[in-house]
């Protein structure tokens, strides 16, 4: 992890679609380095500027401009047409990119009513639908 990784992270802020892209971007490896033309520093924070990323992304394998499709994408871009991104990434890379759509539809912060005897005695938070590579899914119950 280096700090243009967690200055990206900072950028992404609150927003899941953003943080996905980010957090795709990040360890599909080779797009966050320093004057890399898709990213911009501001202080303590830095962005990624889907436009740009899709404008330079043009001489890179198949494979890592469909990443950097499906993260422009997340970020607002242009859109991606998932059956051609998705046919086209190693397993590794599909990964990434199933994780990704999961982090940005939130599957990761739904809650589940637990119920005992049919009364709600509180909720727990199911893993993500599909987590990061290398991570577990944690299912920790709330109380109420």
């Amino acid at each position: 992890m280096t700090d243009l990784d967690e200055a990206l992270r900072a950028g992404a802020g609150g927003m899941l679609a953003d943080q996905a892209a980010v957090e795709l971007l990040i360890r599909a490896g080779g797009f966050v380095h320093r004057g890399a033309p898709w990213i911009r520093e501001s202080g303590a924070a830095a962005f990624v500027d889907p436009e740009a990323l899709l404008r330079e992304s043009g001489g890179l394998g198949g494979g890592a401009r469909r990443i950097a499709a499906v993260a422009a994408a997340l970020l607002g871009g242009e859109r991606v047409d998932l059956v051609d991104a998705a046919s086209g990434l190693d397993r590794a890379s599909l990964d990434l990119v199933l994780a990704a759509i999961a982090h940005a539809g939130g599957s990761h912060e739904s809650a589940e009513p637990v119920l005992v005897g049919g009364e709600l005695v509180g909720f727990s938070t199911p893993a993500s639908l599909h987590p990061w590579p290398g991570e577990q899914g944690v299912t920790a119950p709330a109380p109420m």
